[in-house]
């Protein structure tokens, strides 16, 4: 077995009985009214554009506009523009350095706009009532018209052409950080409505053809969320002054990572903490178990393991060469490749006589890598074989084999022709009878059990990483990244997406319309302030309310969206509501997240939030009200206790008088916080507060007995 130490490869910070035919259902004329319905819904689906705002060109009055409200901030070589929006909001992107060095883009430096992020502050430097709304992965667009049909090719499983031109348009926001998508809900609701009572009803091949082109566009939207999650993971782990605190990178990464959940939209803010920590330790252990893994197997065989290291220190991706000297010594040797996945180079004349990509790296006495003039170094000639992502569950993901481009693109093809003839074609449910759930049941086990990478878990993820790496990296050697970067395109699965550099090139006409939507008056300063007119709704509407305008949004398929007039009391409410909001999450986390919130959080913190609850509070949620009630119980702090106090007195309803009435039971209490307590219900029963008609009584008879007792003394 082959030992040595290898240097991580770092790279820089910067950057299916009927054929087109149809059932007869009752009469021709349903038949005629169906197909109607299709040739709608497909022209639409082609043509509509992902955004209803199309943008002017910008001239050079305007771009001079943007440049003076434009703020740089570099942080280990991602590059940080602030764009301020008029009324109060501001435009924030990541923007990545890289050397070109091939084709028309060919120059020393150019900077990559990657992700963007748009922050409401309510024109403000208070960071409670700042809400992060829209994100875009300037790399992702609504494909163009010969990309769409392309991808309604049933069983097309290959990137046809680019985009070649982007037209002057905001680019389409890829997620919603701060509500719902409504359009998106909708959207989904309909094709389920539409998936299966239409489709059922119509030939294999239209069905075939829709049901792919659906699928090719999830998956495009997948991919944009995979590179922008990889993005911000990047930028957190980086040392140095951020714009964006830690709270916001997490939020926003957590978001993403919901994005395929089912009801994922309707997650807490206060837990969002903890899918990002749930979904950051679960991926770390994927990439542990299947670093060891792939190394050990690797070395088994006599091969070369190679960790890719990114620059927050992360190994995402590793490769496996093979030293050109062992070919021949090793010639004729029995080669295991489970969870290798790649044919035996030992008996492969092409190795022998290998045209492609090698490397030449030097090595001492005990087969550890050192520079080249190392005394007594010698040389060795390695040929890479695969190339993997570890971010995988079960094994690690091949993506690259340097000698059959076809080996991983038919591994990823396995689970979507499996699911696409399975359900497209045969219109079979995996839980639509028992011999195909048995039959997948033990396909999935036995591949499993065997480390095969066939059927498992999409590569969407690992390919947009290594896009990014490849996006970002200066320092592979240039022979390494083109054969890499070339052999990436052509696994390429959905007709929807676009090479490399054609990416690049969007992404920097994208921004410049973007920044011009941003600079235009009835652009997005127009949809920050629809945006906060629905927020208002909240403050202004009761429950019952707001639950009618439900309903009048749920009959209009989402096109009715309540917004209240714009007032300054209203935005002083909103102002108010936002900080409620942020004071809220924080003491839930602080209450269910720890034991002594004196040690696991900064006190001044606590009673700060606390200190503004208890003064602005009375609109707190029930959630709150226990958040308070634990930590008056877990906390030592005599100003934490009375502040919580405070805040369950000053919260209006009836959750809140319940938990200060059991503080006043519990005989284990100290006497004078159970004195505090009872004047703080006392005066909440003057006040006429949200009390329950039973704690009422209750409270009532307190006030009694403290009554007569103050007669008697």
């Amino acid at each position: 077995m082959l030992s040595n130490r290898w240097r991580p490869v770092r790279i820089k910070p910067v950057l299916a009985k009927k054929i087109f035919g149809m059932q007869f259902i009752d009469s021709q004329a349903r038949k005629i009214m169906v197909y109607r319905v299709i040739a709608l819904v497909l022209l639409w689906s082609i043509s509509a554009p992902a955004s209803a705002v199309i943008v002017r060109a910008q001239d050079d009055q305007t771009a001079a506009r943007i440049a003076d409200d434009k703020r740089t901030e570099e942080t280990n070589g991602f590059r940080v523009e602030k764009v301020a929006v008029a009324g109060g909001s501001e435009l924030i992107t990541i923007l990545a350095r890289r050397s070109y060095l091939d084709g028309e883009m060919q120059g020393p430096i150019s900077d990559i706009p990657l992700v963007s992020v748009l922050r409401d502050t309510l024109g403000d430097n208070k960071p409670e009532n700042d809400r992060l709304r829209y994100v875009w992965m300037l790399t992702h667009t609504d494909p163009s018209f010969g990309q769409k049909l392309s991808a309604l090719v049933p069983f097309l499983y290959s990137r046809t052409v680019n985009k070649a031109n982007i037209r002057k348009e905001s680019p389409p926001p890829i997620l919603d950080l701060n509500a719902p998508n409504p359009a998106a809900y909708w959207n989904q609701a309909f094709w389920s409505i539409f998936k299966r009572l239409i489709l059922s009803d119509i030939g294999v091949g239209i069905k075939a053809s829709t049901l792919q082109y659906h699928q090719n566009k999830v998956d495009y939207r997948r991919t944009g969320i995979a590179a922008a999650a990889a993005v911000l993971s990047l930028y957190q782990e980086l040392e140095g002054e951020k714009v964006f605190s830690d709270r916001e990178l997490m939020d926003i990464q957590a978001r993403l990572f919901l994005t395929d959940k089912p009801l994922g939209w309707r997650m807490q803010l206060e837990n969002l903490e903890r899918v990002y920590r749930k979904e950051t330790f679960q991926t770390r252990d994927y990439r542990g178990h299947n670093w060891e893994l792939l190394r050990q197997y690797s070395e088994a065989q006599g091969l070369y393991f190679d960790p890719l290291e990114m620059p927050d220190g992360t190994t995402r991706h590793a490769m496996v060469w093979v030293a050109a000297a062992d070919l021949q010594s090793n010639k004729g040797k029995k080669f295991e490749k489970r969870f290798l996945n790649f044919a035996s180079p030992w008996n492969d004349e092409r190795l022998m006589n290998w045209k492609g990509y090698s490397e030449v790296r030097w090595y001492d006495k005990e087969d550890r890598e050192v520079p080249a003039e190392t005394p007594d170094a010698h040389p060795k000639t390695l040929i890479p074989l695969a190339l993997y992502g570890l971010d995988h569950p079960k094994v690690p993901a091949i993506l690259i084999d340097f000698r059959n481009n076809v080996n991983p693109k038919m591994r990823e093809m396995s689970r979507r022709i499996l699911n696409d003839l399975t359900g497209n074609v045969l219109s079979l449910s995996r839980f639509g009878g028992t011999p195909l759930f048995l039959g997948r049941f033990v396909y999935d086990f036995v591949t499993g059990r065997r480390g095969a990478d066939i059927n498992q878990a999409s590569r969407l993820r690992s390919y947009a990483q290594l896009k990014l790496f490849l996006a970002l990296n200066d320092s592979l050697d240039r022979g390494l990244s083109s054969e890499v970067s070339a052999r990436i395109e052509s696994a390429t699965l959905n007709p929807l997406q676009n090479d490399a550099e054609v990416e690049a090139r969007i992404a920097k006409a994208q921004y410049e319309n973007l920044l011009a939507y941003a600079n235009d008056p009835k652009g997005l300063p127009r949809k920050i302030d629809e945006d906060r007119r629905e927020e208002m709704s909240r403050i202004k509407h009761s429950g019952k309310s707001r639950a009618l305008f439900a309903l009048a949004s749920f009959l209009t398929f989402g096109r009715y969206r309540h917004r209240e007039e714009y007032s300054p009391e209203l935005l002083g409410a909103l102002d108010n509501r936002r900080q409620l909001d942020f004071h809220e999450r924080f003491l839930r986390e602080v209450a269910f997240n720890s034991s002594d919130p004196e040690i696991d959080n900064r006190p001044d913190d606590v009673k700060q939030s606390l200190r503004f609850v208890a003064q602005n509070g009375t609109s707190a949620s029930e959630k709150t009200t226990k958040a308070l009630a634990r930590i008056f119980a877990i906390s030592k702090d005599e100003d934490i206790q009375t502040l919580s106090l405070q805040g369950l007195y000053r919260i209006n309803n009836t959750a809140a008088k319940k938990e200060l009435l059991a503080i006043y039971e519990n005989e284990r209490i100290e006497p004078r916080w159970r004195r505090t307590s009872a004047r703080f219900l006392r005066l909440a029963l003057d006040e006429g507060q949200r009390i329950s008609s039973r704690d009422a009584r209750m409270i009532a008879g307190i006030a009694a007995a403290d009554h007569t007792e103050g007669n008697s003394n």
